[in-house]
Parts: structure tokens; C-alpha cells; sequence
């Protein structure tokens, strides 16, 4: 009787964790599909890929990214797609559970998504710019006959140092009026400021409501993007050069395998393409209905997102082809690189097309679209685990959950006002070279760690086992249990090996603000050290007592924790193998207890 009171107390514990009853879920799980396809494709599909492709020898870098995808893309977002429906909490609770050790990298992922959130809304920002831009004939970067314009403006590219496109110099001079440096701030862009505060208030109301607004906008904001690619791709199919372009693309430099970096670019891109670490599909996941089909979202968002690139791949190098017959010099001469992928080669491209000012708002709405996706899931990583962890307080003091979101993106706003002087491309490119490239790959590979290897393929099996009533399979154990951890690993120390200093274009930051930079970085990795400190502070027991059990799942449940440790061990301190055999049953109870 004893034994059955015990699994009966463990498994009601375990289902109270999983159950919610208050929490909110998807109206319909396409919802779910459709914005986690939102937040995976995103700005990066459109510019980073086909940069990485045009880098590294065209279709040579598709042969390691494919495989990358296959062996570390799919398996990893099974992975947290499964942790975040299971335990139907965000990262901090989520990683608390699964390893409390580590908790730290749950909320290293929220701090990493915010500080994301608040220069990622200055692409949005730029995109609307050139969206209303478009509206003028001819369009304003179309020629050099503008009062921005310098002596050195040319209307089509060339290999000179000395002269710049009239696309260059528009966003330059007239939509950032950048500065020379960081060292000078300049003054606020009115302008952009103002179109800066619209894309939030855009943000928020495709937010507030939570699952229930942002499943409604979905259905557009991430349906749109591929009609306007197709639409793109059979108009530059139709230009000359365009051939040339794709030719390219598809055609692969076999030499190029044999570099290490672009294997690492490839895992690298998979990785960040998808969100791996960032915690919002993890979020997201956390809405779904416990018996969801884990595998099929897994599936079709990884391969979804990868065929996107691909596709934007075509449109982009066909482009590229064009532009190469319209200024006489082969592809691989074109300048092409980063944010300047987007806008600064392709405007120059749309001013020479047939009906440029129609290509020009469909191609800027298409970005915002992909970029409001984005957007979302990373202010709902902020949104869901505050609300998890301080929903009593939060609700106390706002009142109503759309006033805490009011709040959240207000915030979010006023610190991305730096991004909006003058000095903003500087500020921008320096938060992002230290967030999205340094940051993540410790907290992936943290990540990794705690899932993978502590909580285990096994626990992940048996919690999908209960879910959906099947087990993973032996390709995902084994990419799980080795081959993740490995990938992550190299890609961990090569990152180190070839870490560069943050710079734009031929501008490199001055010393003082790559120490900014590296407190950036810090503002996000730090949570994992503290993380693992307060775990341990608060376990009762030994201190080798307390590492022991800082890596068992469900360790830091107040309730069954207190429990355990009044039926304690010697000396009145606690009975370990009592409470690991407990949290065993918590995350594997018998049949009899389930039923």
C-alpha cells in the first residue's frame, strides 16, 4: 500500500507539472506549424545563406549544409520541441527541470532572445523605410541625382575603391547618415525613430492577446514570404544573366569540401537558421496540446526552413547573375556581404528591372514579414517565462497580461533607440557580432549538455513515448547521445580558434567597445555559472550530496523535495537514493501508475 501511495503522490506531482489547466494552447495546432516555421524563417534564410553559399564556392556549401541539417538540425529541434511540449513551461522552468544544474542555460536563453528583440526590430525599422521609399518613381536609389548623393556616386557598381553605387550611398547617407565612426554618436534619425516605435506597436498587437493573436497573424505573415519568392524567381528567371546566376548556385567548386570552416559555416547556419538555444520554439512548443505530434512539426519546420533557403538561394543568385551582366564582371567580383546583401545588391538590382517600384514593395513587405515572425517568438520567450515564474506578481501589479506585454515592448523600444542615431549601424553590428555569434554557441553547447547527456535520450524517449505513444528512434538517440554533442563541440572551439574582433566593412571597432561588446556577451552567458551556484545553494544535503542530485530531473520541485528530505537519511540529511529513485518514477512512472 505504502509502494502504491508513493507512485500514486510521484505521478500526480509529475502530471501537475505537465498539466496546467490555465495555460493556454494553440487554437489550432497549424498555428503552432505556421509560427514555428515563422520564427525559424526568418531574415537570415534571405541574406546569411546565399552570403555563405556565395563565400564558399556556391553549391559546394550545399553538400555540408544538408548533411548538417539531417544529423544536428532536425535532431536538435526534436529535441526542444519535445522538452518544451512535455513539460509545458518555457526555457528557465523547463531547463529547472530537466536539469537543475544548468537551469542557467534556460535563462541565458531568455536574456540572449531580449537583447536580441531589441536591435533585431532595427531591420524591421530599415525594411519599412525602404517599403515606403518604394513608393516613389523612380525609386531614390535608382540614380545620383539626389542631394545625399556624393561626387563619387556611380550608377552601376565597380571594382573601384574610390566610387559607390547611388544604392550604397542611399543607405548610407540618406537613410542611416552614418557616422565615421562609434567614437562619434551623431544625432537621433527622426525619421527612423519613428518608424522604429511603428514596428513595435506592430509587434505588440500581433502579440498581446498571446497564442490566440499570434496564431491568427501567422497565417499570413508566414504564408506571404513564399508567394513573393516565387514571384521573384520567375521574374529574374526571365532576365539576362540570370542563367549564369543559377548556374553558380547549383554547380559546386568540389574543392572547397576540403575546407574545415565551410563545414563549420554549415552547421553554424542549420543551427541559427533554425533557432537552436534561443529558446522560442522551445516557448512556443510549451502551448501545444501534450499529445501533439512532435515529430511531424519537427519535420516539416526543419525542412520547410531549408527548402526556403534554398529557394531564396535561386532568386538571390539569379540576381546576382543579372547584376553581373548588366556591370561586365564575373559574380564572384560582385561585393556582397551581410545586411548590405539586402539592402544595398538587391535595390541596386530591382532599379534596373521592368516595373521596379512593384519588385520594390513586394520584396521590403516580404521582409517585413519574415522579420515581425521573428520578432514574435523572441518577445514571447521574454513573455512566457516571466509569466511562469512571477504570474501572481506580474497579474498583481499589471492588472491584465496585455499591459505586462504593453510594458515588456516598451522597454524593448527604448533601449533599441541607440540603433536609430547615427551612430546606429555601428551600435547594431556590434550587438549582433557578440549576441548571435559569440553567445549562442556557448549556450548551444550548454544546451546540449543539459538535455542530451543529463536528462538523457532515454527520459526524451519514454516522455515521447507518453505523449504520442511512439519512442524516438535509433538515429535520434544517436544523434542525441554523440553526434550533437560532438558537431556542437568543433563548432564550439573553432568558433574560439577563429574568433575575430567585431568590425563593419574596413572599420574595426576601437578596443573600449569591443569591452562592450564582450559585457553583451556576458549579459547572457553569465546566467549559467549563477544558475548552477544557486542550484546548489538551495539543494539540501552535502555539498557532493547536492552535485549529485543538482543532475537529477524534477530535483528543485519545492514540494516532493521538501518531502523526500523530512523522510531523510542519516544524521537528518537526506536520503539520496530515495530521492533519485523518486525522480526516476516522477519522469518514468510504472504502468500501473500512469493508468
Amino acid at each position: 500500500m505504502e509502494c502504491v501511495s508513493r507512485r500514486a503522490t510521484v505521478m500526480t506531482q509529475g502530471a501537475a507539472m505537465k498539466e496546467q489547466p490555465n495555460r493556454p494552447t494553440w487554437s489550432r495546432q497549424i498555428e503552432f506549424t505556421l509560427a514555428g516555421i515563422g520564427c525559424a524563417v526568418g531574415l537570415g534564410n534571405v541574406w546569411r545563406f546565399p552570403y555563405l553559399c556565395f563565400r564558399s564556392g556556391g553549391g559546394a556549401f550545399l553538400v555540408p549544409y544538408l548533411f548538417m541539417l539531417l544529423v544536428l538540425g532536425i535532431p536538435l529541434l526534436y529535441m526542444e520541441l519535445t522538452v518544451g511540449q512535455y513539460t509545458r513551461r518555457g526555457p528557465v522552468h523547463a531547463l529547472a527541470i530537466v536539469c537543475p544544474l544548468l537551469k542557467g542555460v534556460g535563462m541565458a536563453s531568455v536574456a540572449i532572445s531580449f537583447i536580441m528583440c531589441t536591435y533585431y526590430n532595427i531591420v524591421i525599422t530599415w525594411a519599412l523605410y525602404y517599403l515606403f521609399s518604394s513608393f516613389q518613381a523612380p525609386l531614390p536609389w535608382q540614380n545620383c541625382n539626389n542631394t545625399w548623393n556624393t561626387a563619387n556616386c556611380t550608377n552601376h557598381a565597380t571594382n573601384s575603391s574610390y566610387s559607390s553605387t547611388a544604392s550604397q550611398e542611399f543607405f548610407k547617407y540618406k537613410m542611416l547618415e552614418q557616422t565615421s565612426g562609434v567614437n562619434e554618436t551623431g544625432v537621433i534619425r527622426w525619421e527612423l525613430f519613428l518608424i522604429l516605435l511603428l514596428a513595435w506597436i506592430l509587434i505588440y498587437f500581433c502579440i498581446f492577446k498571446g497564442v490566440k493573436s499570434t496564431g491568427k497573424v501567422v497565417y499570413f505573415t508566414a504564408l506571404f514570404p513564399y508567394v513573393t519568392l516565387i514571384a521573384l524567381l520567375i521574374n529574374n528567371a526571365q532576365l539576362p544573366g540570370a542563367v549564369d546566376g543559377i548556374t553558380f548556385f547549383i554547380v559546386p567548386e568540389w574543392d572547397k569540401l576540403l575546407s574545415v570552416e565551410v563545414w563549420v559555416n554549415a552547421a553554424a547556419q542549420i543551427f541559427n537558421s533554425i533557432g537552436i538555444g534561443f529558446g522560442s520554439l522551445l516557448a512556443m512548443s510549451s502551448y501545444n496540446s501534450f499529445n501533439n505530434n512532435v515529430l511531424k512539426d519537427t519535420l516539416t519546420i526543419a525542412i520547410i526552413n531549408s527548402l526556403t533557403s534554398i529557394l531564396a538561394g535561386f532568386v538571390i543568385f539569379s540576381a546576382f547573375g543579372y547584376m553581373s551582366y548588366l556591370q561586365g564582371i564575373p559574380i564572384s567580383d560582385l561585393a556582397v556581404d551581410g545586411p548590405g546583401l539586402v539592402y544595398v545588391v538587391y535595390p541596386q538590382a530591382f532599379a534596373s528591372m521592368p516595373v521596379s517600384q512593384l519588385w520594390a514593395v513586394l520584396f521590403f513587405f516580404m521582409l517585413l514579414c519574415l522579420g515581425l515572425d521573428s520578432e514574435f517568438a523572441m518577445v514571447e520567450v521574454l513573455v512566457t517565462s516571466l509569466m511562469d515564474e512571477f504570474y501572481q506578481t506580474l497579474i498583481k501589479f499589471f492588472r491584465r497580461k496585455e499591459l505586462f506585454v504593453l510594458a515588456i515592448c516598451g522597454f524593448a523600444f527604448l533601449l533599441g533607440i541607440p540603433c536609430v542615431m547615427q551612430v546606429g549601424i555601428y551600435v547594431f553590428q556590434l550587438m549582433d557580432h557578440y549576441t548571435a555569434i559569440v553567445s549562442i554557441m556557448f549556450l548551444a553547447f550548454f544546451e546540449v549538455i543539459a538535455i542530451c547527456w543529463s536528462y538523457g535520450g532515454k527520459r526524451l524517449s519514454d516522455n515521447l513515448q507518453e505523449m504520442t505513444g511512439k519512442r524516438a528512434n535509433i538515429f535520434f538517440r544517436a544523434c542525441w547521445l554523440v553526434v550533437a554533442p560532438v558537431l556542437i563541440t568543433v563548432i564550439l572551439i573553432f568558433s574560439i580558434i577563429q574568433f575575430k574582433p567585431a568590425r563593419y566593412e574596413d572599420y574595426v571597432f576601437p578596443p573600449w567597445a569591443q569591452g562592450v561588446g564582450w559585457v553583451i556577451a556576458l549579459a547572457s552567458i553569465i546566467w549559467i555559472p549563477l544558475g548552477a551556484i544557486h542550484t546548489l545553494w538551495v539543494l539540501p544535503g552535502s555539498f557532493r550530496q547536492k552535485l549529485k542530485l543538482s543532475i537529477k530531473p524534477y530535483a528543485l520541485d519545492e514540494k516532493s523535495n521538501m518531502a523526500y528530505y523530512e523522510r531523510g537519511g542519516k544524521n537528518g540529511g537526506p536520503d539520496i537514493a530515495a530521492i533519485s529513485s523518486s525522480i526516476d518514477l516522477a519522469v518514468n512512472p510504472p504502468v500501473e501508475a500512469k493508468l
